[in-house]
């Protein structure tokens, strides 16, 4: 059974754990081999699949709802919009900053249809115009805010997500990698599972910072500080300063200490595609720290 558990983030819902192990496993295997020497088999990596819980049975693309700025429901949905954006004119020079009018919260249009379609709207233009997430239709923004919020909110999706997670677990595994919103799963996993033999869990993209995000996870975090995950001994972070999505790159402040200290934040450079799973995988600072784990379990 394998050794190593990568778990995927958002929009693979079209995808399947093969097809996303022929190049996610791969990645990692080449990043561990080149950071570390250590030489991964095939079945030492495995990919945990969840993306299939967003899609109704029997649906692919071709029903996939062609959603737009009326779409986006208040509270998370807009909320994380919000975030994305502001974090946007912060780190690309193309994308327009918020004007006096802008900074007000979706809560402050609640009285008026138009005022907040049009609040929504600005938002997703200009983020379908961000290197970040250049190209990409508005549909697949919503598409993507709306996942997030039925992870979170909805009990089936959580559920089938963490025993997606919970199926590859075998008394082998000794490192969890999980992505952007796949962080948020692997972490409730690992914190529902005390006893797995998971020894280092290492986050990358991960939103697990992101106030909104990190009130709302389970359990739920005291006196502003999240559980430690589990049984877990390691923890790194790794984050590209460029990622909107790990608009809080460090998490040591955020989550209670583990058995050898704080969470392990790094940062890193992912070129233009700043929060690409596989850049991730393949940079010496997420090798390093999946071949720590590895190393542990041989000696």
């Amino acid at each position: 059974m394998a050794r190593v558990v990568l778990v995927h983030g958002i929009a693979q819902q079209f995808q399947g754990p093969e097809l996303l192990s022929l190049r996610l496993a791969a990645a990692a295997r080449d990043g561990v081999r080149l950071s570390s020497g250590l030489a991964l088999e095939p079945a030492d990596v495995a990919c945990a699949f969840y993306g299939h819980a967003f899609v109704e049975p029997g649906t692919r693309a071709g029903d996939w709802p062609a959603w737009d700025e009326h779409d986006v429901e208040e509270g998370l949905e807009a909320e994380l919009l919000d975030a994305w954006w502001r974090r946007a004119t912060e780190v690309d020079d193309g994308v327009a900053p918020l004007n006096q009018a802008g900074t007000r919260g979706f809560a402050g249009y609640t009285g008026s249809r138009l005022l907040r379609t049009r609040w929504v709207r600005e938002r997703l233009e200009a983020l379908a115009h961000a290197r970040f997430f250049q190209p990409v239709a508005k549909r697949l923004l919503v598409s993507e805010l709306k996942q997030v919020r039925r992870y979170l909110d909805e009990p089936p999706i959580w559920q089938a997500a963490r025993a997606a997670v919970a199926a590859e677990i075998s008394e082998d595994t000794r490192v969890v990698v999980a992505h952007s919103l796949g962080s948020v799963v692997a972490y409730e996993a690992l914190c529902e599972n005390p006893g797995w033999p998971v020894t280092d869990l290492v986050t990358v993209g991960s939103p697990l910072g992101l106030p909104l995000i990190h009130r709302r996870l389970s359990p739920l975090p005291v006196q502003g500080r999240g559980a430690w995950p589990g049984g877990v001994v390691r923890w790194t972070n790794v984050a590209d300063p460029g990622d909107i999505v790990a608009l809080v790159a460090s998490l040591a402040m955020r989550f209670a200490p583990g058995p050898v200290g704080e969470v392990d934040d790094r940062t890193l450079t992912n070129g233009v595609r700043m929060h690409d799973f596989e850049r991730y995988l393949t940079a010496p600072k997420t090798a390093t720290a999946i071949a720590a784990g590895l190393r542990e379990m041989s000696a």
